[in-house]
């Protein structure tokens, strides 16, 4: 197996270079700085331990391991159902769809930013925003009440807000049940309508690489991830509980 490095050329062809002991040793070393690292900050640092497991007292707040916490914290902006089940779900297929979805050749065998741009970004922005960002703000944000603290807020046990949560169409001045739910239908059916028009509109060449099909799985899934965000903004900002209101299911 060789690994193609295409910034040397010879007559025009792309000259290869071999996995070992070139991507190999830089891989090692790699590791090995990174085996360090985690062993110094492991000897500095004290883990966060707290005292031992009391039935008769339970912790204010009750968190989750640290890995966990992304998924505990999606729990306050979205049902358990798709927080629980759903969403996770979509994390796993999803991964695992990539190699399926994104057949595009180059980037394979060596590293690339300016013919990966795009993919590199979705894919940041998801671990980043999705993943990283929830798993701080449950760490560090949430307190007693799992409710949101600055960190220059003093974490009072005693604290109680009352949250005002209304569904989109109330905020928008829709009273009707059956009206709120046609409303709701509208605003979810034209968010993935239109941006799945304006996704193939700017990469129409895209589509005859790697076919309608994929692209179209593959613009849902980035239609997901980008509403997941929003309605974390919806909520946090205006106190949006539900879009979409029905009799079965409310999103």
């Amino acid at each position: 197996m060789a690994a193609e490095d295409p910034k040397v050329k010879v007559e025009g062809l792309e000259e290869k270079v071999h996995v070992w002991p070139y991507l190999v040793r830089l891989e090692f070393l790699c590791a090995l700085f990174v085996a360090i690292g985690l062993t110094v900050w492991s000897i500095v640092i004290d883990a966060p331990l707290e005292e031992a497991a009391n039935p008769t007292k339970t912790p204010n707040p009750s968190k989750a391991p640290w890995y966990f916490l992304g998924l505990q914290d999606i729990l306050v902006y979205f049902d358990p159902w798709f927080a629980g089940v759903i969403a996770p779900v979509l994390i796993i297929v999803g991964l695992m769809l990539i190699p399926y979805l994104d057949i595009n050749p180059k980037g394979n065998g060596y590293y690339t930013y300016h013919e990966r741009k795009v993919a590199i970004w979705v894919y940041s922005f998801g671990f980043i925003v999705l993943w990283i960002s929830l798993i701080i703000m449950g760490v560090f944000l949430r307190g007693p009440g799992w409710n949101l603290f600055m960190p220059w807020q003093y974490w009072d046990p005693h604290r109680v807000i009352a949250l005002v949560n209304v569904d989109l169409p109330y905020a928008l001045g829709v009273r009707t049940y059956n009206m709120a739910m046609l409303v709701g239908g509208a605003i979810v059916s034209g968010y993935f309508a239109l941006g799945t028009a304006a996704y193939f509109f700017m990469e129409r060449k895209a589509i005859k690489s790697v076919g309608f099909l994929r692209m179209f799985i593959k613009v849902q899934l980035y239609l997901i991830m980008l509403g997941m965000v929003i309605k974390i903004v919806l909520r946090i900002g205006f106190n949006i509980k539900y879009i979409l209101v029905t009799p079965w299911i409310n999103i």
